[in-house]
């Protein structure tokens, strides 16, 4: 996945030695529209044409502090981890996280105060990665999701009802392979990338536990994760498209009659298809199970090397908790995305009809967040044993016991750091 809104699974990277000159090199201090202290805010590339005119325009109206917008290319997590660990860095920046290293090495500010009496109006999936210890590191800017496209013409002239389950969908995807076209599409790896813990959390699991234990030591969870070598042994799946799940031109080419994919990608598929489509969670799996969709949000945080930590926090504050007109222009006047707030996505235009509206109470009825104690090393050890499953059909009772062990002591790890 590329560094973009739709990284919903990425972790700050840890800092390479080489990027500290670089990033110091530019600090961004310079003269914005206002008075006051001069603040640097660095966000990452968009790809979304006007989102940089956007970020610019807001800080330019802000009158309590010279505010200078850096839009930063190529690897921003890290940089950005690099030039937390120097005084050159950003007063503000966009993240993902922030990670828990960077909350437990005292890198980024405490911001629980800038949602006192607006805290229950953020949606709480994706307030919760961003909570450690009770405190709140970080301000929800806008919401992605990622949910199941449907065509509606290709499953009704194969009599194949949209599915439910987990078991419906692998038995759709085979009745709906064609010579031309193929049942699914999970990217081109299979889905082992971009589906991480969303089976998981379909079939009634975690990835970690409020506990802080491993939230997957449950037989349920190689059941669930075997279903999904079906998919490759049936040769349900598309494999080798010319552009991976989060571009849906192959669900528009007809070459997938089901893709996995992001909301972004809603305005395209609805130009060139109209109304036929639709969408789904991903479904649920077992007795205990339910439908899962992943959900993420960068957020925007305060460096605790800034040198005017007040003056930056009342900046996001003003930005993305005051200024609610902003907060939904930038969600859905570029890209298509969900406002953190519950009550502008509720009342945003382009959110109350249709698919749309069908994403957003996805959101809210199905969304889950990747945990803060689930970390690179973590993940990475999931999703290689993901892989081998999906693709290799490795034992799923195994290939879990192995990954369980290694997320334990990655668990243990990280929360010894914290005591």
């Amino acid at each position: 996945m590329t560094i973009s809104r739709r990284a919903l699974l990425a972790a700050a990277a840890a800092a390479g030695g080489g990027l500290l000159t670089a990033c110091g090199s530019n600090t961004g201090r310079g003269d914005g529209g206002g008075s006051g202290p001069a603040l640097s805010h660095w966000y990452h590339q968009y790809g979304e044409a006007g989102t940089e005119q956007a970020v610019k325009r807001y800080a330019a109206a802000y009158t309590k502090a010279r505010v200078t917008v850096q839009w930063r290319p190529g690897n921003y997590d890290q940089q950005t981890a690099a030039a937390l660990l120097t005084d050159s860095g950003p007063d503000v920046f966009e993240v993902n996280g922030p990670s828990l290293d960077q909350i437990q090495g005292g890198q980024v500010v405490d911001l629980t105060g800038l949602l006192d009496g607006v805290e229950d109006d953020y949606n709480p999936v994706v307030l919760t990665p961003k909570r450690h210890d009770g405190k709140i590191w970080a301000i929800p800017q806008v919401i992605d999701m990622q949910m199941l496209y449907y065509r509606k013409s290709l499953l009704r002239d194969a009599g194949v009802e949209p599915p439910t389950t987990l078991d419906a969908l692998v038995d759709a995807a085979k009745k709906l392979t064609t010579r031309k076209v193929k049942g699914l599409f999970l990217g081109n790896d299979g889905g082992a990338g971009v589906l991480g813990g969303t089976p998981l959390y379909a079939g009634g699991l975690r990835l970690v536990t409020d506990e802080g234990t491993v939230g997957f030591d449950d037989p349920a969870a190689a059941r669930t994760l075997g279903k999904l070598h079906r998919l490759h042994a049936d040769k349900s799946l598309l494999l080798g498209a010319p552009a991976d799940w989060s571009d849906p031109s192959a669900f528009i080419q007809g070459l997938t009659a089901m893709q996995w994919t992001g909301l972004w990608a809603l305005p395209q598929v609805q130009k060139e298809l109209g109304d036929d489509f639709g969408v789904l969670p991903f479904p649920a799996d077992g007795s205990t199970g339910r439908p899962a969709v992943p959900v993420g949000a960068y957020g925007a945080a305060v460096s605790a090397r800034s040198r005017h930590v007040d003056a930056a926090e009342e900046y996001v504050k003003w930005l993305w908790v005051d200024r609610t007109d902003y907060q939904e222009d930038f969600a859905l006047s570029y890209g298509f995305h969900i406002p953190a707030r519950l009550s502008l996505a509720k009342k945003a235009a382009k959110l109350r009809t249709g698919a749309a509206a069908d994403a957003v109470r996805f959101t809210t009825d199905h969304g889950w967040a990747q945990p803060l104690l689930w970390t690179p090393a973590a993940q990475t050890a999931y999703q290689d044993a993901l892989s081998r499953i999906i693709k290799d059909g490795a034992d799923p009772e195994r290939e879990l016991r192995t990954v369980v062990g290694k997320v334990s002591d990655e668990l243990r790890r990280v929360q010894r750091k914290t005591t």
